[in-house]
Formats: C-alpha cells, structure tokens, sequence
C-alpha cells in the first residue's frame, strides 16, 4: 500500500550520557526541534504517537507527554513493539494521514536509560524479557537468548567472530563522522574480540550501548510539501513479520519476521533490495544485523559475513548500512533508537549527511525489529 504521507521534520538530540535528562526533558527536546524543522508550530500538530519508558514506566505516556508538552491532539497514543517500535510508530502516523484522520502526527520517543537506571536496574530489566516460567527461572536474558542464534547461525553458514566484530567496527567509524554519537573514538577487531565475553560467542563489544537520548519526526500529509523549509520525504510502504515473542517458541534460530515484513514492503512499493540505496537495520548486536540482512535478501546465505569484512556496509560499499552509527556506536536510549535509523534515512535521503553522506541516494530501507527477533517493521523511504 503506497500511502499519501511525508516525513516533514525530524531531529535526534545528541546521545550519551546525559546528565540531568529525563524521560520528558528529552522527549520536549527531541519534539520542539521537529516541530520546527517542519515549520509547524505545535498547535499544528494533532496527532501524538508515543513509545514507552524504563526510567518512567506510565501507563499512558503519549497523554502525559501530551499534557507536558501541552497539546490536545485528535489522536494520542503509545506504542509498545520493542525495537520495531519505531518503524511501527511511523507506520500507524501514516495511516492516520492516509485515511485523513490527522494533518501532522508527531512520533517522538526518548529516554535516559544510561543516567536513570543503575546498572543492576538495566540488568534486571534486560532479565524480564524471557519467559517466565520456562527462560528466566534458568537464567535466560536478552544477550544469551541472541547467543543462541548466534551460535546456530555461525554453525550453519560458517560466519566467523571476526566477521561479527567487522560489523561493530564498521558502525565505530561511522559514528565517527557523526558528531551527536555517543562512541566516537576508534575500534578495531582486535578490540572486539578481546572485549570481556557476555554470553559465548557475544562479546561486550557486539552489544548495543546503553544511552540516555531521544528523537522526534513529524509524518505530515503530502498537501503539506510545498510549505516545508526542508526536503521532503516520502513514505512508500511498510510492512511487519511476528513469529513469537519468546525464543523458545522461535520457529527457526536462522530465520525471522523480518523475511515476510521486507516482502510485503518491498511488494507494496514495486521494487527489489538490489534496488536499494542506502540501509538503517536494527543492530542491537552484531548477530542482529548479519542475520537481518542475509533473511531480507540483500546478501545470499553465509555472504554477509565476509562481503562486510570486505567494507559492504561502508559509505562506499555495496549497501551503505547504518550511516550514523547505528545502535552499536550511535547509541541505544530505548525504542528512540530504532527511531534514530528512520531520522538518519530522511537525512541522508535530504543530502545533509554532513561528513557521512552517502552519494546522491534515492530510496531507503529502515527495519526495526523487538523482542528476541520477535516483532519485526520494515519502511521503504524515499527522496520527493
């Protein structure tokens, strides 16, 4: 399904650690400065499509930042699909433009997981993800449940540590040209396969980081375009895969969601993966993305692993991945950072990747993914 609706404003604030944040604060700033890049006011909007908060866990966060921020939109609500957060929360902005229930929805998430939680909070939290009656009795938490794929997939296609630790190092040095990236300094493979081990064969360095950060973009409707101050871009289609929620009802340690999702969204737009530019792919560990990536189509079985210690991902590679920095190096606040892949699309596909642009790209491909490669969201994005 192609829909009538653009992405009129976006901005991420910078990401870290973030001293004296809050769940709020963060989602104020991430808000205010969409908002105005799209050159709205906040009374324009009238539609607030929200996440959710470890550090502030309300029930109804969408109405309370709503009442923070002080709108009275026609539609208020949150999301909660972990890290397909994101994409879905644009996916549903733009049916809600489409079908002419709204003009101007706000997607805004944030959080300041690294200042608000200690680190026994985030390990708890991170605990509570399995089962309760057949995972977490038995230890079983977010790294070791993506251990486990990731052994049975390096098993079964002959992927490599140090093809895993090419992918923490690619996402390291593009998150170098990014300056609201939380890790900026340099990595190399030998660093990732000398960082402490989590859950065998996941290292420290394969794992996502733990930031304090928020982002915000306005999905408006197309009448909209010939008022905005920046490039628009176009949301062609969308489309989601759910497969289980637990990994033990996983119905293959090898294939995922993300199969089906990136089907229907590359069926609804008419076009192929070799078609695509540029790629913004949930990374919450290395595994993630190599496993994502090779189950979408955009390298053959057991391929991806070399083709990205060859440079695939770069810039300049075959399918410039994750430009900012991705979860890996850019950082992970929560559900905002499957919001930053969508916000770090629209930039690159307006040309303002400043110090990381890719080359006069056209169409993008945003993914996100929750759960234990549960949920998952594809979007076809492109330049108006």
């Amino acid at each position: 399904m192609s829909t009538s609706a653009i992405i009129s404003g976006v901005h991420a604030t910078q990401v870290g650690q973030l001293e004296g944040s809050s769940c709020l604060s963060l989602h104020d700033e991430a808000a205010v400065a969409a908002i105005s890049d799209a050159g709205l006011k906040p009374e324009d909007i009238d539609g607030v499509i929200c996440a959710y908060s470890l550090t502030e866990p309300h029930l109804m966060l969408a109405s309370w930042f709503s009442e923070f921020f002080g709108l009275s939109p026609n539609v208020c609500y949150a999301i909660q699909a972990g890290g397909a957060t994101g994409a879905v929360m644009v996916s549903q902005a733009a049916a809600l433009v489409e079908n002419g229930t709204c003009q101007h929805v706000l997607v805004v998430a944030g959080d300041n997981r690294l200042t608000g939680l200690s680190r026994d909070g985030a390990v708890y939290a991170l605990s509570q993800v399995g089962h309760a009656q057949f995972e977490r009795p038995y230890g079983m938490s977010v790294p070791s449940a993506y251990a486990l794929v990731a052994s049975r997939y390096m098993h079964e296609y002959n992927v490599e540590s140090s093809q895993l630790a090419a992918i923490a190092v690619t996402m390291r040095e593009h998150a170098a040209r990014n300056p609201g990236a939380h890790r900026r300094e340099s990595l190399s493979i030998k660093d990732v396969l000398n960082s402490p081990m989590i859950s065998s064969p996941l290292r420290r360095l394969d794992c996502s980081l733990i930031s304090d950060g928020a982002g915000a973009l306005v999905v408006s409707t197309e009448r909209a375009r010939s008022d905005l101050p920046n490039k628009a871009v176009k949301i062609v289609s969308s489309g989601q895969g759910h497969t289980h929620e637990h990994i033990i009802a996983a119905p293959s340690l090898t294939d995922f969601g993300c199969k089906q999702s990136s089907e229907q969204a590359f069926g609804k737009a008419g076009i192929l993966a070799s078609d695509i530019d540029i790629a913004q792919i949930y990374d919450s560990f290395t595994i993630t993305l190599l496993v994502e990536l090779e189950s979408i189509g955009f390298f053959e079985r057991g391929e991806a692993g070399a083709a990205i210690a060859n440079g695939a991902l770069k810039l300049d590679g075959r399918l410039p991945c994750n430009t900012h920095g991705g979860l890996l190096s850019h950082g992970h606040p929560g559900a905002a950072g499957g919001v930053f892949h969508v916000i770090e699309a629209v930039t690159q596909l307006r040309h303002k990747g400043i110090g990381r642009q890719v080359k006069n790209p056209e169409l993008a491909f945003v993914h996100g993914d929750g759960g234990i490669l549960s949920a998952h969201c594809s979007l076809i994005l492109a330049r108006d």
